[in-house]
């Protein structure tokens, strides 16, 4: 795989997590989420999720097993978010590197083709994700109002480095 197929999400959405159709998962086979926390699930530096995304969260816990996913080394805090919600989670994981993300795939015991992994970080949360072979969706950072964020000057250079080298980043639901 080249470097452009890895930084390449197989879905870059338009919004948040909390825009995301949950539907479209199960249209495409995914059992399980991995979610990647800061700036995904919770605004940068707040404990607090935001209304949309704990709805969300909510629903998605339904149908698929979810697993809270940072690189975030504060145990205490990645742990605070898990146990409100009863989810496991890894804390401190180093994305992009795969040992981590592979103790997560033998803990769910699915397929990598069947677990998304979603987050706003080309070249963690995209990269690792597709290391591995997982469906990667690549969100907008949660603002602290809870809507998603385009102000994102990290962001904003990863997708700049990664279209220059060559990844496509359409936004737009994912092809079947």
């Amino acid at each position: 795989m080249n470097l452009r197929h890895l930084l390449e999400p197989n879905w870059v959405a338009k919004g948040s997590l909390a825009d995301l159709p949950l539907e479209v998962f199960a249209d495409l086979n995914i059992k399980a989420l991995v979610l990647d926390v800061d700036c995904t699930l919770l605004p940068q530096h707040s404990q607090e999720i935001p209304a949309d995304v704990l709805l969300w969260l909510q629903k998605a816990r339904i149908q698929w097993r979810l697993h809270l996913f940072s690189n975030n080394p504060n145990r205490r805090r990645i742990e605070a978010i898990a146990n409100a919600f009863s989810l496991p989670f890894t804390a401190g994981a180093g994305k992009p590197r795969r040992g981590p993300l592979r103790l997560v795939l033998n803990q769910l015991q699915l397929p990598a083709a069947q677990v998304a992994l979603i987050g706003d970080r080309v070249f963690t949360d995209v990269l690792a994700g597709n290391r591995l072979g997982l469906f990667t969706v690549l969100v907008h950072p949660v603002g602290s109002d809870g809507k998603p964020s385009t102000k994102d000057a990290l962001q904003r250079s990863e997708r700049t480095l990664a279209r220059w080298l060559g990844a496509r980043m359409e936004q737009g639901l994912p092809q079947n």
